[in-house]
């Protein structure tokens, strides 16, 4: 399978290396065949990275009902929660992690429309 050129945001080989083998195998070329995890994670991240509903996801990443399927069923398996334990477990064992430092982004938490100024009338 020939795989177009990286996109800016993409998995660099490296974090995919690191990621490989968190994941589970892909199915057996029976049947029709699955899409790449690495296309389907890069499709997930442009998701996340814009915000764009999932039927704007480029066609370079698959059909977006594929993308969100396999996400949507990964994270009723709870992969991605294994996934991120694991990372968080080698990055803590090669000393990479400060548990003293916690992050807060409250970039997109969105206020109800009513909760910017004081009752009015008082």
């Amino acid at each position: 399978m020939i795989l177009p050129p990286p996109s800016r945001g993409d998995l660099t080989q490296r974090q995919w290396k690191r990621l490989m083998p968190l994941l589970r195998a892909q199915k057996p070329k029976t049947g029709r065949p699955s899409k790449d995890h690495r296309t389907m994670i890069n499709g997930m991240l442009w998701i996340l990275r814009t915000g764009a509903p999932w039927r704007d996801l480029p066609e370079r990443y698959g059909e977006w009902e594929t993308v969100a399927g396999r996400f949507y069923r990964w994270r009723r398996s709870g992969i991605w929660q294994k996934i991120l334990q694991s990372l968080q477990q080698q990055a803590d064992a090669s000393g990479q992690l400060d548990w003293e430092v916690h992050y807060v982004d409250g970039s997109v938490v969105r206020a109800h429309q009513h909760s910017a100024g004081a009752k009015k009338g008082s």
